[in-house]
């Protein structure tokens, strides 16, 4: 499970949100939408019904839980500059005025630019274990 939220009323083609969508959405839906995660994350941890809140296998379900719930207290109100900025970014994506770069290309580069460099602190922290 990802603790994700979605940011409502930026699910748009429009770049600029009027103040009443700003407020309805953004402030009174975004709030009562922050308050059932908050709920529901209590009364996971209420039932212990927290399984499944790690990540990996060797994480601690409890743990997780109880960081998600405060994570679910944190206030997701953003300002409308902040708002209108993410839906110019968006936009200029999709209509092609920004280029993007795949990650598999962007993880090449990188391999690259520092291959020879993690090859030798690999080969250091494997000298550092045959001392120990």
């Amino acid at each position: 499970m990802m603790f994700s939220r979605p940011l409502l009323g930026t699910d748009t083609d429009k770049v600029k949100l009027t103040w009443f969508e700003y407020i309805w959405y953004s402030c009174i839906l975004q709030g009562w939408y922050n308050f059932g995660c908050s709920f529901r994350n209590w009364a996971d941890l209420m039932g212990n019904n927290y399984q499944g809140y790690g990540i990996l296998p060797k994480d601690d379900d409890l743990e997780w839980c109880i960081d998600y719930f405060w994570e679910s207290l944190e206030d997701d109100i953003y300002p409308k500059h902040f708002l209108e900025e993410l839906l110019q970014m968006s936009n200029d994506v999709k209509t092609g005025k920004v280029e993007i770069i795949p990650m598999d290309e962007v993880m090449d580069r990188v391999k690259n630019l520092v291959g020879d460099m993690i090859d030798d602190v690999n080969l250091n922290e494997e000298l550092n274990e045959d001392d120990a």
